[in-house]
């Protein structure tokens, strides 16, 4: 566990700033679509383990133009970056976005994505928002259960977002979030009562 981790906003200097996203997973969620002969359809996601490891990479950035007034986070210990976060509102459904969270290979599982989460739900709420969601793949078991040890759910799924073969590729695009108290809305139920 690092001790001494400083979360810091980052200015626009940052904007565009490449990371690289590396992971290996032993298990990933099966998605089985099924449509009912009475009209109705059901999916079910079932735990899979892989035959062997598999290792995935993948590129992100921060700021990017397609958030909307994007704020991005570093951790630090000293001048040592040892992540970076990336948050949007979503003021059309008042949710905040986790749009990119990455934490260097060195010193994850020390506590530092723990501290951007708590960063980004004290964002949420400073901002008075309903919730907060964010995306991760079916097949990145190592993330899903972070996001669930920080409180987070399974919200929804997109089968086809990546490529049209995501459910073969094992790689589903899955919403995660997390429920906010309003607290104007609490007020008012508190006033009312």
């Amino acid at each position: 566990m690092i001790e001494d981790v400083k979360i810091v906003e980052l200015d626009k200097s940052w904007k565009e700033r490449v990371f690289v996203y590396r992971y290996t997973t032993s298990f990933y969620y099966d998605l089985e679509l099924m449509d009912k002969t009475d009209g109705n359809f059901c999916f079910c996601l079932t735990r899979k383990a892989f035959e062997r490891p598999v290792e995935k990479q993948f590129e992100g950035s921060l700021l990017s133009d397609w958030l909307f007034e994007p704020v991005a986070y570093g951790a630090f210990d000293g001048k040592t970056l040892l992540g970076v976060m990336c948050v949007s509102v979503e003021d059309w459904n008042n949710r905040l976005r986790v749009a990119e969270l990455w934490v260097d290979e060195p010193f994850r599982h020390q506590g530092v994505g723990k501290k951007l989460m708590a960063k980004a739900i004290d964002y949420a709420r400073s901002k008075n928002l309903r919730g907060l969601v964010l995306e991760t793949q079916s097949c990145n078991e190592p993330a899903i259960r972070f996001y669930q040890s920080c409180g987070l759910r399974f919200i929804g799924l997109d089968a086809t977002h990546y490529s049209n073969d995501d459910i073969l590729k094992r790689e589903v695009r899955l919403e995660m979030g997390l429920d906010l108290p309003n607290l104007e809305l609490d007020e008012q139920q508190g006033a009312d009562g």
